[in-house]
């Protein structure tokens, strides 16, 4: 038996070898093995090596051979040989003319025939068949256009499409294309292997402990996910315990956002639990600590303590007598004058090479009152105390956490024997580091006390609840961090691939709709259009009809895209998106700018030939465009990754958010807080704000990112002047309402024009837009530009010819 191997990339793709040796395997089954392998070679880089055939430990390498060696047991007439001839020769060819003439040779050839050599299938009609399956062209036309291909030539490729020898091979590639992405989804997939030691299905305990002083953020979102998954793929249990030990910063506010958003994550703890609830076992154990030598009082100031830690040099106080410490922790417990200048220390090390080790602070004093046991303890334990005795109490049998504790591991084994606790395994894994991103609860904490974000749930914040508001789904963060795994590799992540993967969730199930700067705004009449407004219920997603109808309006008056607008021309066919093609009979202009466009439509014309496709909004009496702020960010830092000697300050991005006013299709204006929608031509949306909760009473829509390079590169320029933050609201001015006149009128052209201030005349000239009580559209007076672009060849003007003729006459291609 031989084998052969065919490599499911590349150009072309084997399929003459492949259908050649199936249809082998009609007469005398079992003649060759086939099989798709990945790859466009199956020699290293060798890219003639396409198909490989294995026979009697000899191999036969490239598809033109192998032909041959398959034919070699297939007797054929001249006829059939000529024919194989053909297609390996005159169907495999890049030329499309010589392409084109082939294809209507065997067409003609076909008249009169049901198959191209004789009255049953032979191999000239399997060889010929490869070719044209190999071929990208003919695929494509067979598709997009058939009747150019000829109707003898897509009979017989449709009946040799039937024959069993094509279905095996297609059933082939399609098995082994299913087993690529297979292959794919499983590299994509993270390793979850840590190493862990004394594993018991069944008895697995792991934890996640939160401090509840600020909203989880992305990273955060990894710590759980993984503790969850180790958790429940071994049968075990998963603690959520909320370490309150700093009554200074934690609120109840944030302890509540943090249940919120494990719910939203889809995290369901087996046990949910406080540090707080353990203070008096805590406090025993900081005792059994002092009597049993492992711990003494400071009263070092923290400035001296610092230098001594760092010099490796002994405090005054670490050789005080039990008694001595005992009496000292009592005062702290108090909270007296001389109590609250003192901390506990533990006993590790004087001089160890790990400064973790050097002594650390287990008890301070703080006044504040805790969120949970009001002002009952003046003393609280570190974190660093408090988790490995809670562990140990709780039944915790593996603690994850990430590298940044590496250094303190040791710190938190030397707890167990000293107190008499059962150990815990501990095991850490690499955080979630990203580009321009800030993940330190205390520098996320300063850009909220500074006024520069609008909260903990900004878009521009790595917070679970800031990524949501930008448009993340929770399903996207599940995915991405379950590709992470659980390396222990630092990495610097760029955000591409997360957001890549949200849109590929998201763009299925995500209704289309159409919005218009209202800068670019330009009045474009239909001169047979309807004569009244048309309403119609079109499909808010053509590939999904489970997402329902939205309304459309079909009006003689429409608005367009300046920039569509600017690139027509008189005469020019192009497509209105949603309705069909139409003729530009006339332009206005003033200078550059298009101030009106009348269009022809034509119906009956190919929306496929046409190379532009515009979108466009019309109203009617009843359903009207509405106004909307659309809303794009920057990072708010221009470095991509902050070193430890970076202030924030020096590396603020001057300017991290655009407004741009737009009006959208009526239809925006009922969906819910939260929704996602895509204006068609522009990108993804979700919808921030509901006109009514807004201040200036429109729909708040912010840009999703998708992933595309131009979708997450930072918008910042060097000297590029600006504040920290630009409030979304604040950068459109509060429009003018009331005002009569509606810029679906031409006839308030004239008077638009004169209600510009002469300094404004400029700014203006671009939007013929005046008020429509109706509509809702204020003139805007100050728009922000998403982007700023310089001149692509430079600042020096070149006259333009006004009229450009083609170089060549070209015939149609297809």
């Amino acid at each position: 038996m031989a084998t052969i191997q065919l490599a499911q990339k590349g150009t072309p793709l084997p399929y003459i070898a492949g259908a050649l040796a199936e249809f082998a395997n009609e007469s005398s089954p079992g003649s060759f093995t086939v099989s798709w392998h990945e790859g466009a070679s199956l020699k290293g880089k060798d890219k003639a090596a396409n198909a490989v055939l294995v026979q009697n430990g000899q191999e036969t390498i490239g598809e033109p051979s192998v032909v041959q060696a398959i034919l070699s047991r297939l007797p054929s007439t001249a006829d059939q040989q000529e024919w194989i001839q053909f297609a390996q020769e005159k169907l495999s060819v890049s030329n499309y003319k010589d392409f084109e003439a082939a294809l209507a040779h065997l067409d003609h050839h076909l008249v009169m025939r049901s198959f191209v050599s004789g009255y049953a299938p032979t191999q000239a009609d399997l060889a010929i068949w490869g070719a044209l399956r190999a071929s990208a062209i003919f695929q494509r036309n067979l598709k997009t256009k058939p009747e150019i291909l000829g109707d003898h030539l897509i009979r017989w490729y449709a009946q040799v499409n039937t024959h069993p020898a094509v279905t095996r091979l297609a059933e082939l590639h399609q098995q082994a294309n299913k087993q690529a992405t297979t292959t794919a989804k499983a590299a994509d997939q993270g390793s979850f292997d840590l190493g862990l030691q004394n594993v018991e299905y069944g008895r697995v305990v792991t934890r996640f402990p939160p401090e509840p002083s600020g909203f989880l953020h992305i990273g955060h979102a990894k710590a759980v996910l993984l503790n969850e998954h180790v958790a429940r793929s071994n049968g075990g249990k998963l603690i959520v315990r909320f370490d309150d030990t700093n009554p200074s910063k934690e609120k109840v506010e944030f302890e509540d956002s943090i249940v919120e958003d494990l719910r939203l994550l889809g995290v369901e703890a087996d046990l949910v639990s406080h540090t707080s609830d353990f203070f008096d076992k805590i406090y025993d154990y900081a005792l059994q600590m002092i009597r049993s030598g492992h711990a003494y009082v400071d009263n070092t100031d923290q400035e001296t303590m610092r230098e001594e830690r760092g010099a490796g040099i002994a405090s005054k106080c670490r050789d005080l007598s039990v008694e001595e410490n005992l009496e000292r922790f009592e005062l702290m417990r108090q909270a007296t004058e001389y109590g609250q200048t003192c901390c506990l220390r533990a006993k590790m090390s004087v001089d160890n090479p790990n400064k973790a080790m050097r002594d650390p602070v287990i008890y301070r004093c703080n006044l504040t009152p805790h969120h949970r046991t009001g002002t009952q303890w003046k003393i609280y334990p570190t974190y660093d105390f408090c988790c490995p005795i809670v562990d140990s109490i709780e039944g915790v049998t593996h603690a994850l956490r990430s590298m940044e504790y590496r250094d303190r591991n040791p710190q938190y084994e030397w707890f167990f024997p000293a107190l008499n606790l059962r150990p815990v395994q501990i095991m850490d894994f690499s955080r979630m580091n990203f580009v321009y991103t800030l993940l330190s609860k205390r520098k996320l904490q300063w850009f909220v006390d500074q006024g520069l974000v609008s909260g903990w749930d900004d878009p521009r914040f790595p917070t679970v609840r800031g990524i949501r508001r930008r448009g993340m789904t929770i399903e996207a963060l599940r995915q991405y961090v379950l590709m992470q795994g659980a390396s222990q590799k630092n990495m610097l992540l760029e955000w591409d691939k997360i957001w890549s993967l949200n849109k590929r969730i998201i763009d299925p199930v995500t209704p289309r709709h159409t919005a218009l700067l209202k800068k670019d705004l330009v009045p474009a009449s239909l001169s047979n259009g309807p004569a009244e407004p048309i309403v119609k219920e079109m499909a808010k997603h053509k590939k999904n009809p489970e997402l329902g109808t939205k309304q459309t309006v079909f009006s003689s008056q429409l608005f367009i895209n300046q920039e569509d607008a600017a690139a027509c021309e008189v005469g020019e066919e192009l497509t209105l998106m949603d309705w069909g093609n139409a003729i530009v009979e006339s332009i206005d202009r003033t200078g550059s700018t298009v101030t009106n466009l009348v269009l022809r439509l034509h119906l009956e014309g190919d929306v496929k030939a046409t190379k532009k496709k515009i979108t466009w909004l019309a109203q009617s009496p009843s359903v009207h465009p509405v106004e909307a702020m659309l809303v794009d960010y920057d990072y708010l830092i221009t470095k991509k990754k902050l070193e430890e000697d970076d202030s924030v300050e020096s590396v603020l991005t001057p300017k991290t958010e655009y407004a741009d006013s737009a009006i959208v299709d009526a239809n925006v204006a009922l969906l819910p807080q939260g929704a996602i929608l895509q204006i068609e031509r522009v990108g993804y949306f979700i919808v921030d704000k509901v006109a009514k909760e807004s201040e200036l009473q429109l729909v708040t829509l912010v840009k999703i990112p998708d992933g595309r390079a131009s979708s997450i590169a930072s918008k910042h320029k060097e000297g590029e002047a600006g504040t920290a933050a630009v409030k979304a609201e604040g950068a459109a001015v509060a429009a003018v309402k009331g005002a009569k006149g509606s810029p679906w009128d031409k006839g308030n052209k004239k008077k638009a024009e004169a209600e510009v201030k002469p300094e404004a005349q400029q700014e203006q000239q671009q939007a013929v837009v005046v008020n429509d009580a109706s509509l809702g559209l204020p003139k805007p007076k100050d728009t922000v530009d998403m982007y700023e672009t310089g001149r692509i060849y430079g600042d020096v003007e070149i006259d333009q010819p006004k009229n450009i003729t083609s170089m060549y006459e070209t015939k149609r291609i297809y």
